[in-house]
């Protein structure tokens, strides 16, 4: 899944995702899960959690535009997340505790 392209409304391994592609077509394939919309629209088909709750597999949320819940990761553990994070990078693992991320940081919440 790494080094992806990323593609806005992006759903498919062969041509990118976006933030929201990138976690829904990971749940379809890996749990058969299907999460659609938004980043925002499933962070609200989503529970919250305690940040020392979060497990590998959980999402993590930030505010990137101003607006909540408009950037989705999956959490890995280690305080690290892998998003579809712009053109320019794609698909790639970072560390939430980085200036960036941890500024936007609104919170992990899990599918379950």
């Amino acid at each position: 899944m790494l080094d992806r392209n990323y593609a806005y409304n992006g759903k498919k391994l062969h041509t990118g995702f976006d933030c929201s592609g990138l976690v829904s077509f990971v749940y379809k394939e890996s749990a058969g899960i299907e999460l659609r919309g938004s980043a925002s629209d499933i962070a609200s088909r989503t529970r919250a959690i305690a940040p020392n709750a979060a497990a590998p597999g959980d999402l993590v949320f930030f505010n990137t535009l101003g607006a909540p819940s408009s950037h989705v990761g999956i959490y890995i553990g280690s305080g690290k997340f892998i998003h579809a994070a712009n053109e320019r990078t794609g698909v790639r693992m970072d560390q939430i505790t980085t200036e960036y991320w941890a500024k936007r940081l609104e919170g992990y919440r899990s599918v379950l």
